[in-house]
C-alpha cells in the first residue's frame, strides 16, 4: 500500500488523484504549506503531490529556487526518502521546471490524466526498489570486500572502517596516521576500490624511500636535459595517476621545496615538470599517510602549516596492533592461509601456547612484524601446526614477561578503557572475553576434539564450530602432536 500526501487548496485535485490510483492506497490532504510540514512530521509518506500555488514563488527565478530548496530541505529533514511531484497548470510549466531543478522528482499538469498519474507513480516505485537493491548489493560488496581485506573484531578498527566507508565515495583528501606496519597502504587501496575513481589507476609512492633530489621528479616528472642524467622526458606520478588515486606514504619526510610544489598542485590542480615551462593539469584523489606527528613538525618549522591543513581534510587514525589485540587470532589465521598458497607446505593452524605468546607480545612492528614472524615460523615448522619452537626466543621471552606481569597488558581492548563505554558495552566485552577464554580451555582439555568439547559445553557441534569461527580459534592448535616426541608447552610463572 502506497501512502500519499496531496498538498493543495483545491479539493478536486485530491479527488482526481485518488480516482487515478488503484484502491488500497492511503491518500491524505494538506491545505497549506504549514499543514504539509505538520503532516510530514506526524506520518510517513511515500509521495507528495504538491500544488504549485502552495509554494508562493518569489518574483525572480533565482529567489524562487532558493525559497523552494529551503522548503524542500525542511520536508526532507522530516522524511529523507520523500518523493515530490509538482502539480501545475499548463501555462506554468516553466515554473514547474524550476521546482524540479530545486529537487522535485517530476511534475504533472492540470487536467490530471489517469494514465500519466499511474505511470508516474509506478516509475517512482520501480526506481525506489532499484535504488534499494543497489544499496543492498553495495553494502554487501563493501562488507565482503572489507572482510576479505581487513580482518577485525575490534571496536577501534571497526570505527576506522566506518570512516572509510563514509569518505571513500567523496573527493576529499585523506590523511592516514599511525605507526609503521599498521596497514595504511592496504586501507588506501580499500578507499580507492570504493571510490568513484576505482576504474582509474592507483599509484603509490614511498616518499621516505626517495632521496630529496629525486622526489620532485617522481611526483611531477622532468623534461629531457633538465638535470644531469635526465636523458629523456619522464612523466611524474601526478600526471600518470590522472583520473585515479595517488597515495603518498611517509609524506612527512618530503623536502621543503617539494612541499611547496605539492601545496600548489593540491590548491590549483596544476604543476610543471622539473625543468619545464608548460603548465599541466591533473585530476587525482590524494591520500597521504605518515607515522610522524605532522602538527609537531609544523611547530618546529619542518612541515608547512598550509600544506598540513590541505592534507588533513579527513584524518583517519589507524590503531596499532597492540590496541586491537583481539584481532590477532583472526589475523594469524588469514596470514597462514596466504602463506600456504605461496609456500609448498600446508600449516593447518597454530598451537594454543604459541597463540598466547603472540597475543601478549607488544608488536612494535605491528601487522608487518606479525606477517614476517609467521612467514619465518611457517618455514621452520616441521609439523602441520605452528608451535613456540618456530618463533624467535626474544619473542617468547618478551611475551613471558608480559604474562608474568599482567598490569603491563593494559590496552584499548581491556575491560576498563580510557575511552567512554556504556555498562551494556562493558558487559558484552567481558562476556566475549570470558567466552573466548572458556573455549580455549575447553579445546585444550579435549585436545581439539569437537564432539567431546561440545558434549562438555552442553551444545551441539555445529554451535561450537560457529563459536570457534566467531573467535578465530583453530581446533588444530589444540590437537596432540605425533610428529614430536614431546609437545612443546611454554610455562609461565
Amino acid at each position: 500500500m502506497k501512502s500519499i500526501l496531496v498538498s493543495t487548496k483545491k479539493t478536486g485535485t485530491l479527488e482526481s488523484i485518488a480516482a487515478c490510483l488503484e484502491n488500497g492506497n492511503q491518500i491524505d490532504l494538506a491545505v497549506s504549506e504549514t499543514a504539509t510540514s505538520q503532516k510530514l512530521q506526524e506520518k510517513v509518506y511515500n509521495i507528495l503531490f504538491l500544488d504549485i500555488d502552495q509554494l508562493e514563488l518569489a518574483p525572480t527565478r533565482k529567489d524562487a529556487l532558493k525559497l523552494i530548496r529551503t522548503i524542500f530541505a525542511r520536508y526532507w529533514e522530516y522524511q529523507p526518502t520523500l518523493e515530490i511531484v509538482v502539480v501545475c497548470p499548463r501555462d506554468r510549466i516553466r515554473e514547474a521546471v524550476t521546482v524540479v531543478k530545486a529537487g522535485a522528482n517530476d511534475y504533472i499538469t492540470y487536467p490530471i490524466d489517469r494514465d500519466e498519474i499511474g505511470m508516474l507513480v509506478s516509475t517512482i516505485y520501480e526506481e525506489r526498489i532499484l535504488h534499494s537493491e543497489l544499496a543492498h548489493f553495495r553494502d554487501r560488496f563493501w562488507a565482503e570486500d572489507a572482510e576479505a581485506d581487513i580482518t577485525t573484531r575490534s571496536d577501534v578498527m571497526q570505527t576506522v572502517l566506518n570512516q572509510i566507508k563514509s569518505v571513500a565515495p567523496t573527493r576529499s583528501t585523506i590523511l592516514l596516521t599511525g605507526e609503521t606496519g599498521t596497514g595504511k597502504t592496504r586501507l588506501a587501496k580499500l578507499i580507492h576500490r570504493h571510490s568513484g575513481r576505482k576504474d582509474g589507476p592507483f599509484l603509490s609512492i614511498n616518499c621516505g624511500a626517495m632521496p630529496d633530489t629525486l622526489i620532485e621528479s617522481e611526483l611531477f616528472g622532468h623534461e629531457k636535459g633538465s638535470f644531469t642524467g635526465a636523458i629523456r622526458l619522464k612523466l611524474g606520478k601526478f600526471e600518470i595517476a590522472r583520473g585515479g588515486t595517488l597515495f603518498l606514504d611517509e609524506v612527512g619526510t618530503i623536502s621543503p621545496a617539494a612541499q611547496v610544489k605539492l601545496l600548489n598542485v593540491i590548491q590549483d590542480g596544476e604543476f610543471q615538470r622539473v625543468g619545464g615551462e608548460n603548465t599541466i593539469k591533473t585530476d587525482i584523489r590524494l591520500i597521504a599517510a605518515t607515522n610522524m606527528n605532522l602538527s609537531d613538525l609544523v611547530k618546529t618549522g619542518e612541515f608547512r602549516k598550509d600544506l598540513y591543513y590541505r592534507l588533513n581534510v579527513f584524518p583517519i587514525a589507524v590503531p596499532s596492533l597492540k590496541d586491537r589485540s583481539n584481532d590477532i587470532p583472526l589475523l594469524v589465521d588469514g596470514i597462514i592461509q596466504k602463506i600456504n598458497k605461496v609456500n609448498n607446505k600446508t600449516i593447518k593452524g597454530i598451537h594454543a601456547s604459541a597463540m598466547e605468546i603472540l597475543k601478549h607480545y607488544d608488536w612494535p612492528g605491528n601487522i608487518r612484524e606479525l606477517e614476517n614472524l609467521l612467514e619465518r615460523a611457517h618455514i621452520l615448522e616441521t609439523s602441520d601446526t605452528l608451535t613456540p619452537d618456530s618463533f624467535p626466543r626474544e619473542i617468547i621471552s618478551t611475551a613471558s614477561t608480559t604474562l608474568r606481569n599482567p598490569s603491563k597488558t593494559a590496552s584499548a581492548e581491556t575491560l576498563m578503557p580510557d575511552s567512554p563505554m556504556t555498562l551494556a558495552d562493558m558487559r558484552r566485552q567481558a562476556a566475549d572475553q570470558a567466552e573466548y577464554a572458556y573455549l580455549q580451555q575447553l579445546l585444550a582439555r579435549h585436545q581439539g576434539k569437537i564432539a567431546l568439547s561440545a558434549e562438555e559445553a552442553g551444545i551441539s557441534t555445529r554451535q561450537l564450530n560457529k563459536l570457534l569461527h566467531k573467535h578465530g580459534i583453530q581446533k588444530e592448535g589444540y590437537k596432540q602432536k605425533k610428529s614430536r616426541s614431546q609437545p612443546v608447552h611454554v610455562v609461565f610463572e
